[in-house]
């Protein structure tokens, strides 16, 4: 009885495993048969403005871009100067920049910034906290005083393509759109970590044609401002939390390949790593909260949650006992004998790589590294939630001034 449960212990775990990595994708691809809206309309492209105001500007939903910030003094110039070159009505366009405690010179550095000939035209408004509330606080203290159709939320370090704005303004003309998610992309990617983020963008936009892609990235998305519900204060994911609230409502959320935010700041391994970390304590949090999008009655969304979000929690735990069970069976069964010396291979491997600092050559081993790093960090995350030891306040990752919450969808 005992080896026949660690036998379908193993088997399962090791299926599960197979699935979520390459079964999920695959099989989202098969349920895909048609172009999504956001392919079909990269590929007609947008009607060209030609970067000039257009008696149909009139017609143009207001924006507000909210910008939570925490000690962005290296960041906060660029970014505003980035918002003054968008092609959108100025009239039109709200940005307003929460500080959230700095104890740096983020505040007068935007007031500065946005006094620039450039960037006069820009209708810019600096709030400054006094106290380090937290990313969530903020949120949900400065949420009420926009009125606008549409906010925007963006991460400081993140510069936003020319015509993001006037592209998710005609994709909100969809009145079951109620979040809209950038691609995210990075200027200077650590090992694995832009092809890591390419896999995702591709499975997003799949899971947007099966109902919603799950969760934004806080570097860019879009909601429809009176959609807000106040966050729970120890909300740790709240860009995933957020757009789901949204779709717990019954809207979609959809993604938009041509609307782009390039995250500016490099990390290094050590630093990803410790962002991973909360990420990984803000999945379980979030699957454990928004459970009910589980109901097989949501459909695709519910697949997909489960699918994406609810096995990437319990992957490491999966991942350990294929390991574990495999060493057990391996003498008597030489399948296990063959998956658990290649487990070993593979952990003992990316471990080398990891504390040598040898960087390995091939695009799989990179992704292996990243993968391995990333669940082993997503372990960590979630045992530090189950002992609350994850706080859910902003911390400093680098010497840079860095907001922690650039996190995917994670």
């Amino acid at each position: 009885m005992t080896h026949q449960l660690i036998f379908w212990l193993t088997a399962i775990s090791i299926f599960l495993v197979i699935y979520h990595h390459l079964g999920y994708p695959l099989l989202l691809k098969l349920l895909v048969r048609r172009p999504s809206s956001n392919e079909e309309n990269t590929h007609e492209g947008t009607p060209a403005r030609g970067y000039r105001e257009s008696v149909a500007d009139s017609d143009l939903p207001t924006i507000s871009v909210l910008m939570p910030a925490y000690n962005e003094a290296n960041w906060i110039a660029d970014k505003i100067r980035n918002l003054a070159a968008l092609d959108y009505p100025s009239n039109k366009l709200q940005v307003i920049l929460a500080c959230d405690g700095c104890s740096d010179d983020t505040a007068n550095i935007a007031r500065q910034t946005a006094a620039e000939a450039l960037c006069a035209h820009l209708n810019v408004t600096v709030i400054e906290y006094t106290e380090n509330a937290g990313k969530v606080a903020v949120i949900n203290t400065t949420m009420p005083q926009i009125k606008s159709d549409i906010v925007a939320f963006s991460d400081i370090s993140a510069l936003i393509s020319i015509d993001a704005f006037y592209i998710a303004a005609r994709h909100f003309q969809d009145p079951t759109v109620g979040v809209l998610n950038s691609r995210y992309c990075l200027l200077n990617p650590a090992e694995g970590e832009q092809k890591y983020w390419d896999y995702q963008s591709k499975i997003q936009s799949n899971e947007a044609q099966l109902g919603s892609s799950l969760g934004a990235h806080g570097a860019l998305y879009f909601i429809r401002g009176h959609l807000f519900t106040p966050l729970a204060q120890d909300t740790i994911n709240d860009d995933f939390v957020l757009p789901m609230q949204i779709v717990e409502k019954g809207f979609r959320a959809d993604v938009h390949d041509a609307i782009q935010a390039v995250e500016l700041e490099p990390t290094n391994a050590h630093q990803d790593f410790r962002r991973r970390l909360r990420i990984g304590a803000g999945n379980c949090q979030q699957l454990l909260r928004l459970f009910r999008l589980l109901n097989p009655a949501r459909g695709g969304i519910a697949f997909t949650f489960a699918s994406g979000k609810g096995l990437r929690v319990l992957m490491p735990f999966f991942m350990l006992t294929a390991l574990l069970g495999s060493a057990l069976l391996a003498p008597s069964n030489g399948f296990f004998a063959l998956a658990v010396l290649g487990q070993i291979f593979i952990y003992l491997a990316v471990g080398f790589w990891h504390l040598s600092g040898y960087q390995p050559k091939g695009s799989i081993a990179k992704s292996l590294v990243y993968l391995v790093t990333g669940h082993t960090a997503n372990f960590i995350g979630t045992l530090r939630y189950i002992t609350g030891l994850e706080t859910g306040k902003w911390t400093r990752i680098s010497e840079v001034s860095k907001n922690t919450h650039k996190e995917a969808s994670k």
